[in-house]
């Protein structure tokens, strides 16, 4: 036997090296792969628009005003206004990220149980309004809302009460943060949308990759209004420590209130006590109505500040 044949492999010990140094190429290029796409198609991953609006309040005997208003971007979206006979004050909700205003129905009606004209928008790219949607888009469709509550209906900044559940929250606080409402509540909300996805896919570097930040943590210690928090304790999308860090890092005045239920069922809607803390929090946070005023609003300089 010569030497060379004495220092040759067997031929199976051969392929299975083989194997292992093509699937060590295989793995990062397929990481690199899913971390490219995860990049280039983060809207998908962020956003989940419905066109089709399903019901509208009519339908549950509210009556309600179909509104299309202009963004300073020139795009058009479309929302409803719930108005009160008698308002305490005005809540502009803003939604999450999935589906579109007619999934907020049970919310609007409590709201207006509650006595509270409602006015909700569809962020671009959701139901009625034109666009698609980006981080810095939802900011510009929720700031025309705000001026639409102050210039169109007159109402005053310190009745207005800015509601925003899940990634809606995220925009309530960018709204809050360059406005004054009477009080800001957040529902199902986070920190940062990095903070959700390392939670989500740890083995990413989502830091890296976030192209969409809605940082609201950076944000919510310079808000000075009363500020509700509301979590579910079951939530696996957004864990209530994630909610607990959002609210750890507000400044006072402010509350925390945990309920049973996950992402879909927890936080304001959990139960008639929840609604009732939350009702008990806005009376306390909301100047009365102006007695001198017959529908209940009273006038501003429109300034939102």
């Amino acid at each position: 036997m010569t030497a060379k044949e004495q220092s040759a492999e067997p031929p199976g010990r051969s392929r299975i090296k083989r194997q292992v140094y093509r699937l060590l190429l295989i793995i990062p290029i397929t990481y690199l792969a899913v971390c490219l796409l995860v990049f280039l198609f983060q809207a998908r991953i962020v956003y989940f628009p419905s066109r089709h609006v399903e019901i509208k309040p009519g339908d549950l005997g509210m009556a309600f005003e179909e509104v299309t208003l202009k963004t300073s971007d020139d795009v058009s979206i479309a929302g409803w206004y719930v108005p009160h006979d008698k308002p305490r004050g005005t809540v502009l909700f803003c939604h999450g990220n999935a589906g579109n205003i007619a999934g907020r129905l049970v919310d609007i009606q409590i709201l207006h149980q509650m006595g509270y004209s409602v006015f909700i928008f569809d962020y671009r790219g959701f139901g009625a309004s034109q666009g698609r949607p980006t981080e810095q888009g939802t900011y510009l469709d929720a700031e025309a809302s705000w001026r639409y509550l102050l210039d169109v209906r007159r109402e005053s900044p310190d009745r207005v009460v800015v509601f925003g559940r899940s990634l809606g929250g995220a925009v309530a606080i960018e709204l809050a943060s360059r406005h004054t409402p009477g009080a800001l509540v957040v529902e199902s909300t986070f920190t940062s949308l990095a903070d959700v996805g390392r939670h989500l896919y740890p083995l990413l570097p989502v830091g890296l990759l976030c192209r969409f930040q809605y940082d609201s943590v950076k944000k919510v210690g310079d808000i000075p209004c009363p500020k509700l928090f509301l979590h579910g304790n079951e939530d696996r999308l957004i864990p209530i420590t994630i909610g607990r860090a959002l609210f750890d890092a507000a400044c006072e005045p402010k509350q925390f209130i945990e309920t049973p239920g996950g992402h879909g069922n927890g936080g304001f809607t959990f139960s008639t006590a929840t609604t009732e803390q939350a009702a008990a929090f806005l009376r306390a946070a909301l100047p009365p109505p102006s007695s001198d005023d017959d529908d209940g609003h009273s006038e501003n300089d429109g300034n939102g500040e």
